[in-house]
C-alpha cells in the first residue's frame, strides 16, 4: 500500500510505502527514489548484522551507527558529514537512513545540512520509527542539555516501510513502539484526519494479532498511525500550533530520558509522560476519574516497564529546556475529553 504524504497544501509531496513481503529488491526500490549516482546509507549496527547482506550496500556506501539514544550526538553527526564528503556526495545524491529513530533523526539532520540539503530516504526498521519518527520531517541530535535541541524540519523524498523488519525486534523494542501508538489513540479526535480510524477500538480488538506480529495487522496499524500523523503535519509542518499535540507525553517523557541517562526507551518514557499528563489534567479539572482509569486500562494492555517517580525539582530543570517552554511556563498537551487533547500552559510554581 502507498500513502502520499502532502505538506504545505501539496507544495511538498512524498510517497510512504508499506509492505510486508520479501526484503529482496529493497535496495533497488530505495535507489529508484534517488536522482544521483552516489548514496551513503546510515545503517543501525543491529540492522546491518541481521540484514546487511540482503540489503546489498557495499562497505564504501555504508556508515554503521552503533545503537542507542546516546549515539545521536554531534560526534556522529560530524562523522556522517565527513563520510559524505569522502564519498564525494553532491546535491543530487542521497543519504539513506536505515534503522530506528536514532538513525533516522541523525541521518536526517545530516541530510538537511550537508551542502544545505540533499535527498533523504527513510527506511525505518523499528515499530516506533515506522509509526512516528520516519514521518513528518523532524530531524535532530541530542546535547548535554537535553534531547532534540539541535535539529531542523526536513522532509524525506520517500519513506519505505517493510513490516518484516519488525520480526527480529526483541520484546522490549517492539513494545516501545506502542508508546507512540497509544499516544495517537488518545489524541485522534484532535487530529484533522478525513478518516475516523477509531484506533482505541482497533487496539482492543486486534491485541492478540498484534502480540503475535501478524504482518497484515501491523501493516494496517502503521497505516492508521501514519494517516493520523500525516493529517497533522500537512496542516502544520513546523509546529506553529496544531502539530504541538503530537508532543502529548513528551514534555515529561523527554525529562525522564534525560534524568535516567536514557535508561528507559523513548516509548516507555512517553507512556510515563502520558500518565503524568492525565494526573495534571485531573488536578486541573479537565477530565474526570473515569477517563483517567480508561486510559490507564488501555496502557496496561501492553505491559510497559514501570518507571519510578523522579524528584520533581530535577524533572522541572529538564522540562525547562523543552523547546516549547517560556521563561516561567511550560506547555503541556493535556487530555480534555475522549481521544481529545489541547495545549495548556502551566507555571513553574503551580507545577511544584
Amino acid at each position: 500500500m502507498q500513502i502520499d504524504v502532502e505538506i504545505n497544501s501539496k507544495e511538498t509531496k512524498y510517497p510512504l510505502i508499506i509492505e510486508h513481503g520479501s526484503l529482496s529488491g529493497l535496495k533497488e526500490q530505495i535507489l529508484s527514489h534517488t536522482r544521483g549516482s552516489k548514496v551513503l546509507a546510515v545503517i543501525s549496527e543491529k540492522v546491518n548484522k541481521l540484514y546487511g547482506a540482503a540489503l546489498g550496500f557495499s562497505k564504501e556506501e555504508k556508515f554503521i551507527l552503533k545503537d542507542g539514544e546516546k549515539e545521536k550526538n554531534f560526534k556522529n553527526y560530524q562523522k556522517i558529514l565527513n563520510a559524505s564528503l569522502e564519498r564525494g556526495l553532491t546535491r543530487k545524491d542521497a543519504i539513506i537512513a536505515i534503522g530506528g529513530g536514532v538513525a533516522g533523526d541523525l541521518a536526517g539532520f545530516a541530510a538537511a545540512t550537508y551542502m544545505r540539503g540533499i535527498d533523504l530516504i527513510q527506511v525505518p526498521t523499528t515499530l516506533l520509527a515506522c509509526v512516528d519518527s520516519s514521518v513528518g520531517g523532524k530531524t535532530a541530535i541530542n546535547t548535554g542539555f537535553g534531547k532534540n535541541l539541535v535539529g531542523s524540519f526536513y522532509q524525506p523524498k520517500a519513506v519505505l516501510i517493510n513490516v518484516n523488519f519488525l520480526k527480529t525486534l526483541d520484546d522490549r523494542q517492539f513494545k516501545t513502539g506502542f508508546g507512540e501508538i497509544v499516544k495517537y489513540a488518545l489524541i485522534e479526535k484532535s487530529c484533522p484526519a478525513c478518516t475516523e480510524y477509531n484506533l482505541v477500538n482497533f487496539l482492543s480488538e486486534k491485541i492478540d494479532k498484534i502480540r503475535t506480529y501478524d504482518p497484515k495487522t501491523l501493516a494496517r496499524l502503521i497505516e492508521i498511525c501514519v494517516g493520523i500523523k500525516a493529517a497533522v503535519v500537512q496542516a502544520d509542518e513546523k509546529e506553529g500550533n496544531l502539530r504541538r499535540i503530537l508532543n502529548f507525553g513528551h514534555t515529561y517523557g523527554h525529562a525522564v530520558e534525560k534524568e535516567s541517562n536514557y535508561k528507559y526507551t523513548h516509548g516507555e518514557a512517553v507512556v510515563a509522560g502520558i500518565l503524568y499528563a492525565f494526573e495534571l489534567a485531573l488536578k486541573k479539572g479537565l477530565i474526570d476519574k473515569n477517563y483517567k482509569f480508561f486510559a490507564q486500562d488501555l496502557i496496561k494492555k501492553f505491559n510497559f516497564r514501570e518507571i519510578p517517580q523522579f524528584k520533581l525539582s530535577r524533572m522541572l530543570a529538564h522540562m525547562k529546556m523543552d523547546k516549547k517552554a517560556s521563561s516561567d511556563k511550560l506547555t503541556f498537551i493535556l487530555p480534555t475529553d475522549y481521544s481529545t487533547v489541547e495545549a495548556v500552559e502551566i507555571g513553574h510554581n503551580e507545577l511544584m
